[in-house]
């Protein structure tokens, strides 16, 4: 059955999947969701004996399904291939009584690589199926890992342009030089003077300026996104859950049917929520534990039913997830609304306007798959330095924010479900946070050095993400205000 794309806030909206890839977003503000989510139509068996390749095409086919099988098949093999340093693309390792999933061992050392590898094939073929004539200008925030994989995915594709903005004190050293070193005559790497949030916020705000549409199509141009609001973005990710529970199946760790909890650090609520697709496709799924860190805004919602981003704004290791206004809650917030586009359109209005709102009692109800919790920085160093001291296995920030979740997830309830933790970024993406959380006393260390000491503790080479910015030069040092991003972008276009 094919699934068409409607808008969380206009239930009058209906494309189709190349459509939805092409936009980013809908006109009205809304995200992009499937009108129905599909079942897997392959036993988990048969995915078991498949590679990571085929496990994806068994997956996207049945989302993006204006998609021939020749050209889904094709959009895969260009995305999975040699880029990646590890043959599984997203290999699996056991420590301390759970399994991590590795998605950090694509071109750009985190999980973003895992869509935004095939994003760029994705919408050149949409844009093909739909006879856009357009240049697709990419326009992206990003709180770290999501600006450097776009760029990397974008960078001298023919037809396309790309700009990130990233909060300029608010990334790390090395996610920072991933990203000004880019090169590619169509791409712009901007630092705004604000957070991410503000980022984000101005992204929306042109993406939703229906006359600044109006004149970049005058001008030959047309506006997608990047990020996780994608719908492009969130179908792959799908696949690494479904090939997670398939590989422990294939090891023998699980037998078919058997449920296991999957654990996810998140800010911008994308990734968790392709496990709850996942899991309403059918895998077996048992407790979503989503794990945050300072920047607690999840944690309170599933606690309370109240979305409040009226609070401080925390820098943290972690910080891909300093976020407070999550943007594919909004997903979840329709299908828990019980797919009411008015009731999410109202829902969404107060966010934008009080900053915060609350939902009723039976969409709470409909959380139960979730659990939140979160961890500070202490507790965030403290379970990188246990990790290592007691399996010699090195983790980043993140991946550590989740991890020590779970650990609380295990003291309180506990639950001995086998559980699967999403590591999202490479250790060498966060040298000083991991170094001092595991030894201390590296303060006055140059990060490529933190890089090499990483490496012989780790035992670890180190990745070519980060070998080949070393001494590369910086292309891309402009800066502007978070309120004069739409002239930055109007610059760069020349219109």
């Amino acid at each position: 059955m094919e699934v068409f794309y409607k808008s969380t806030r206009d239930s009058g909206v209906c494309v189709r999947a190349s459509e939805a890839i092409l936009k980013g977003l809908s006109e009205d503000g809304g995200l992009f969701v499937p009108d129905h989510i599909p079942a897997l139509d392959v036993s988990l068996g048969e995915l078991a004996g498949m590679d990571y390749r085929q496990v994806a095409y068994e997956v996207m086919k049945l989302y993006l399904t204006d998609f021939t099988e020749e050209e889904l098949k094709t959009c895969i093999g260009r995305a999975y291939d040699s880029k990646f340093d590890a043959p599984e693309i997203a290999p699996m390792r056991e420590a301390s009584g759970a399994w991590y999933l590795e998605l950090f061992h694509g071109p750009t050392i985190a999980f973003k690589d895992m869509a935004l590898s095939i994003l760029p094939h994705l919408m050149i073929t949409a844009a093909r199926k739909n006879r856009i004539k357009n240049e697709i200008v990419i326009l992206t925030a990003t709180s770290g890992d999501t600006g450097k994989a776009a760029l990397a995915g974008f960078a001298g594709v023919e037809g396309t342009k790309i700009i990130v903005f990233y909060p300029k004190n608010g990334v790390s050293p090395i996610q920072e030089k991933q990203m000004v070193t880019q090169k590619g005559d169509n791409t712009l790497v901007v630092g705004i003077h604000g957070n991410f949030d503000d980022a984000q916020s101005g992204v929306k705000k042109i993406f939703s300026d229906r006359k600044l549409a109006e004149e970049m199509d005058r001008r030959g141009f047309q506006f997608s996104s990047a990020n996780s609001i994608n719908i492009g973005r969130l179908v792959p990710q799908i696949c690494y859950y479904v090939y997670a529970y398939t590989r422990l199946l294939a090891q023998g760790r699980i037998k078919e049917g058997e449920k296991i909890h999957v654990v996810v650090p998140t800010g911008n609520f994308g990734n968790i929520l392709a496990a709850y697709y996942a899991k309403n496709m059918g895998l077996p799924l048992d407790r979503l534990i989503c794990a945050s860190n300072e920047n607690k805004v999840l944690y309170d919602f599933f606690r309370t039913g109240t979305y409040d981003r009226n609070r401080e704004f925390v820098l943290t290791s972690s910080p891909s997830m300093d976020i407070l206004i999550s943007s594919n809650l909004e997903r979840l917030i329709y299908r828990i609304a019980g797919e009411n586009a008015d009731r999410t359109r109202e829902l969404m209005a107060a966010l934008g306007g009080q900053g915060r709102y609350e939902i009723d009692p039976g969409m709470r109800e409909s959380l139960q798959d979730f659990y939140g919790n979160y961890a500070s920085e202490t507790e965030t160093a403290a379970e990188i330095r246990r990790l290592y001291e007691t399996c010699g296995y090195v983790i980043d920030t993140h991946t550590a924010v989740a991890s020590a979740v779970y650990r609380k997830y295990l003291a309180e309830t506990q639950d001995t479900t086998k559980a699967v933790i999403a590591s999202t970024a490479s250790p060498f993406k966060f040298t000083r946070s991991v170094m001092n959380a595991i030894d201390g006393g590296y303060d006055a260390m140059e990060d490529f050095a933190l890089a090499d000491e990483l490496s012989k503790l780790a035992k670890v080479r180190v990745p070519n993400a980060v070998e080949e910015i070393r001494t590369a030069p910086v292309v891309h040092d402009k800066q502007c205000e978070a309120d004069k991003m739409e002239d930055t972008v109007r610059e760069f276009l020349g219109i």
